[in-house]
């Protein structure tokens, strides 16, 4: 059996998980599951052994309080974490966290801090940062520090290890440096999600009460969001509810419009990480955005037509990712696209009526997904080379990948969110079911506040929740426990299995060749240039713009006049460089992902 099979077998016999995914749906700006926390309580003092760290009794010293800076990538919060996680933490470490977040400051904030010497303390960076600052001095060498924790050093010669020997061109010693984030411990070829990342979902009540139509292509996408629309123009109290949202948040410096990006994917094009200029399909097919073929302009029409049709938020421009989650909560939007998008509004309650957002698959789709992120998916943490006590940092880290850390991380805590069963495995509260779309008010003794508010804001994990937990033996992704799956046997969920004839929405996609999996894909892909660099920024900025300008151009004949003047501009700025920049690393994408598959 061939390798790649081998992977759609794995993807097939995942049963359904459940469709709250209210852990999931924390940010939205990560690959993978990006959640929350859970397990013990907190512990009341400083941090000992308990916390994590192999480190003998004593050897920390944790009696002064040490304030952490964090520069996250990851962020869509700055400032003090606070709530029952900083609770946590404090009470655990006698640590505060105080996080500098570019999405929410701008990618100024950086550069600002590079310059100065100094990026933080804990630091959550892209691979091409780590990549610049490694030859700067700015990134601690780990590589003695992981010998001396408990759960960290578990996974060095299987993820840290191969992940930081892709940077030998700034690394030749294969030192440690950065650690991957939500890393998977599956295998490089497994895919183990019940829903592709990004895929049409839709309220299955409104879809059914506009007659369920069969869709074969956008256009019926497009069809059939004008007729729930007119069906259900508002909420039962009175909020309006749009077809289509979209978002500027996320665009920062991925060199494109975000929501046009993923929504590529539906037809098998992706955007390389690292890259701004191409998109790439499972073949290796390698196609710069602005062609005229390219599934970069079809989705821009897309979103063209949509708008021409009164289907898409006048929000749009302006509004920001918060109030497009407030929207998402209160089921005000028809069309969502993230798998993590579901958690904002699905409850287990609400399936029993079946009522919840779901996959409505279209026939002509072939979505491109990527495997789970065994080596990572784009991030590090990592350690600055200033960091005041870089000891009880690796203390902290260590924790977070513990049974404990993971469990506050991924599904809040014990006896609020979660409880264990007669089996020794666990199955949420009925106040855990919804605590994230609620925001549930948390008991003083954790911290008080709101659930939601007070969710982790590093809003990353180094370990990914499509790890084991040792203890009940299943994912810490509480999705995937048999108590949840068992729970989720609702209304919502059987009905959209026997109208798909599947178990869930990857198990339709393969068994309908609708799907192609790839080897997840995390390296090193090379630094820019300072001329590729500044070039990528100019055409970045521009091709972000103008993609916004054609949404919502007047008519077909501006349309076309704002992308032929893009094709022309674009050139003039350097257009052929980076694309040449952009080829290169892709090519080594697919050079690694043929390995991948066939098992080097």
């Amino acid at each position: 059996m061939s390798k790649s099979r081998k992977v759609a077998r794995k993807s097939a016999a995942v049963t359904l998980a459940g469709l709250i995914l209210a852990s999931a749906a924390l940010s939205g700006c990560q690959s993978g599951s990006n959640n929350s926390p859970a397990s013990g309580e907190p512990s009341g003092s400083g941090a000992s052994a308990s916390a994590g760290a192999s480190q003998a009794a004593g050897a920390i010293d944790h009696s002064k309080p040490l304030t952490i800076t964090v520069f996250d990538n990851a962020a869509n919060y700055q400032g003090e974490q606070t709530g029952w996680y900083g609770k946590l933490v404090k009470d655990k470490f006698n640590i505060t966290l105080n996080i500098l977040a570019p999405q929410v400051a701008g990618d100024q904030l950086y550069k600002t801090r590079t310059a100065a010497g100094d990026l933080g303390d804990l630091l959550i960076i892209d691979n091409s940062q780590l990549e610049e600052l490694i030859p700067a001095g700015l990134i601690m060498d780990l590589t003695d520090k992981l010998k001396n924790t408990k759960y960290l050093s578990q996974y060095v010669d299987n993820h840290f290890k191969p992940f930081n020997a892709g940077f030998d061109k700034v690394n030749p010693e294969g030192k440690i440096y950065g650690l991957p984030t939500f890393e998977a411990d599956t295998s490089p070829t497994t895919f183990s999600e019940e829903i592709p990342y990004s895929s049409p979902i839709m309220p299955w009540d409104y879809y059914k009460g506009v007659g369920a139509p069969k869709l074969n292509n956008l256009n019926d996408l497009l069809n059939v969001l004008k007729q729930m629309q007119a069906k259900y123009p508002k909420t039962p109290d009175g909020k309006p509810i749009v077809p289509i949202t979209l978002w500027k948040d996320w665009d920062g410096g991925t060199g494109a419009m975000e929501n046009v990006r993923w929504l590529s994917n539906w037809y098998g094009y992706e955007k390389p990480d690292g890259t701004t200029t191409i998109q790439l399909n499972a073949k290796g097919d390698i196609v710069p955005i602005i062609d005229d073929n390219s599934m970069y302009k079809k989705i821009l029409k897309f979103y063209f037509d949509a708008n021409q049709m009164g289907l898409v938020d006048p929000d749009s421009p302006t509004q920001d990712w918060n109030k497009v989650a407030e929207k998402l909560t209160n089921k005000q939007v028809l069309l969502l696209w993230y798998s993590w998008q579901r958690g904002f509004y699905n409850t287990i309650e609400r399936g029993k009526n079946g009522d919840g957002n779901v996959a409505v698959p279209i026939a002509d789709t072939r979505i491109i997904q990527s495997s789970d992120a065994y080596y990572g998916n784009g991030r590090v943490f990592a350690i600055g080379s200033k960091a005041k006590d870089p000891d009880r940092i690796m203390e902290f880290m260590d924790w977070l990948v513990s049974p404990e850390g993971m469990r506050y991380y991924t599904n809040g805590f014990e006896g609020f969110n979660y409880e264990k069963t007669p089996d020794g495995k666990f199955k949420l509260t009925e106040v855990g079911q919804t605590a994230f779309q609620n925001n549930t008010p948390v008991p003083d003794e954790y911290g008080g506040g709101g659930y939601q508010d007070g969710q982790s804001k590093i809003n990353s994990m180094i370990m990914s929740d499509f790890t084991i937990d040792p203890d009940t033996g299943e994912f810490y992704n509480n999705n995937y426990w048999s108590s949840t799956i068992e729970a989720n046997k609702t209304a919502l969920t059987t009905d959209w299995q026997k109208t798909f004839n599947a178990t869930n929405a990857t198990d339709y996609y393969l068994k309908n060749n609708m799907i192609d999996i790839v080897p997840n894909i995390n390296t090193s892909l090379g630094t820019d240039s300072s001329d590729i660099k500044n070039k990528r920024s100019q055409i970045s900025d521009y091709v972000k713009n103008t993609s916004w300008k054609m949404v919502f151009a007047k008519n077909q004949a501006e349309f076309d006049q704002l992308w032929t003047k893009m094709q022309k501009d674009v050139e003039g700025l350097g257009w052929k460089d980076v694309v040449a920049a952009d080829t290169a690393k892709a090519q080594k994408i697919v050079k690694m992902r043929q390995e991948a598959l066939a098992g080097k």
